[in-house]
């Protein structure tokens, strides 16, 4: 790793590290105090939602205590992941699952570190910097022997100033993200699941479509998963999902639906829009819908209500496996306003869900934007000029 000049030292050299209190059932000499546990440290920030509570001694409360720029680290599960503690929260304790480092002098900066961290992180480097291949858990000796770049103070502080601001940017991003959500799915319940409209069953508009590849050189295999809809297996998997005999494959094509029955999970319904043509394992349900009894971006907007999901996971309770054929799918009600109120309805909830996908890829640029710094400035391959 190029660091252009600034020396390496161990963790162990900077930072006084303490690993947390262990849970102890037996052990309930002392008062009943909220603590951190793994869940409650997030990259950069802290997740206080929820603070569990355990015994502590008046000796181990001064062990155990936090101060404020104290770097609290994970020892398990996403190992490395860390945030300095900076909150008024008094007092609170930390769990064994957690590391403690506590800057030994005024010339270590913790969130310059915390940013560190975050950077090999993200490369996949920690298990190697560790000296494993697979690891579970980052030790309190193999922490303190982790070499780390040392650049003055004044530096430390700049990278972590400059790099604090793309996390800015990203919080106010999310927090909009967030906003947005809740105006979006607001607008979905009065303007479709609210509405006094007629209801029709889908099966009044909607064929279950069977058309099978036949060896046909229809050769780009597609999956349908909960967040993405349609995706390439490739994109999704690891390994090869697809059978080399493709003969039985269904055939989707552009504005189509489909699904696997047997993981009706909420959004696993997609319309296929980014493909003109594509072929689906045969497990999947392929269906289509007249446009001139419902407006496609009508329905598509409707399986994101609460009505919907309620709606489709009823119609699978009972079911062998949980799943939903066509035919269950096609017995839901709908609701069925005429077709240019449904134009107008769907018009207005596109404009809506096209600015939250902007702010998504907002936010997403803000991330690549922030990778590529610390990869530079991390590394001192960027040095920040500080007076």
């Amino acid at each position: 790793m190029s660091n252009h000049s600034w020396p390496m030292k161990k963790i162990g050299d900077l930072f006084d590290v303490q690993l947390g209190k262990m849970l102890n059932e037996k052990a309930k000499q002392g008062n009943l105090l909220p603590y951190l546990a793994n869940f409650n440290v997030r990259w950069g920030s802290f997740d206080l939602t929820r603070l569990n509570e355990m015994t502590f001694s008046e000796k181990e409360r001064k062990k155990f205590s936090l101060e404020r720029g104290d770097l609290l680290m994970c020892e398990g599960g996403e190992i490395g992941r860390c945030a300095v503690w900076e909150e008024a929260y008094q007092p609170i304790y930390f769990q064994k699952a957690l590391h403690r480092l506590r800057p030994l002098s005024r010339g270590t900066n913790a969130e310059f570190y915390c940013y560190f961290m975050q950077y090999i992180a993200s490369k996949g480097d920690l298990p190697k910097l560790v000296g494993e291949t697979s690891i579970a858990h980052l030790t309190r000796e193999k922490l303190l022997c982790l070499r780390v770049p040392a650049p003055p103070l004044p530096e430390q502080t700049a990278i972590a100033s400059l790099l604090s601001i793309w996390d800015l940017a990203i919080e106010k991003t999310e927090r909009l993200i967030a906003a947005k959500e809740k105006q979006y799915l607001g607008l979905l319940s009065r303007l479709i699941t609210n509405g006094r409209y007629p209801h029709s069953h889908i099966r009044e508009f909607a064929t279950e479509v069977s058309r099978r590849n036949s060896g046909a050189a229809i050769v780009q295999v597609l999956s349908v998963t909960n967040r993405n809809g349609f995706v390439l297996p490739e994109d999704q998997f690891e390994r090869q999902v697809a059978s080399s005999d493709l003969s039985n494959y269904k055939v989707v094509t552009n504005g189509q639906y489909a699904y696997n029955p047997s993981r009706i999970n909420v959004g696993s319904i997609a319309r296929l829009d980014n493909w003109n043509i594509g072929v689906l394992s045969p497990m999947y349900v392929v269906f289509k819908l007249d446009e001139a009894k419902v407006n496609s971006d009508f329905f598509l907007h409707w399986l994101e209500s609460h009505e919907a999901k309620q709606r489709i996971s009823k119609s699978a309770q009972g079911s062998v496996r949980e799943t939903v054929s066509f035919t269950d799918l096609a017995a839901i009600p709908f609701p069925l306003p005429f077709i240019d109120q449904q134009k107008q309805i769907a018009a207005i909830l596109t404009t809506a869900r096209q600015e939250i996908d902007l702010l998504k890829k907002q936010a997403e640029a803000y991330r690549r934007q922030k990778r590529g710094l610390m990869q530079r400035l991390l590394t001192g391959e960027w040095r920040v000029k500080v007076s």
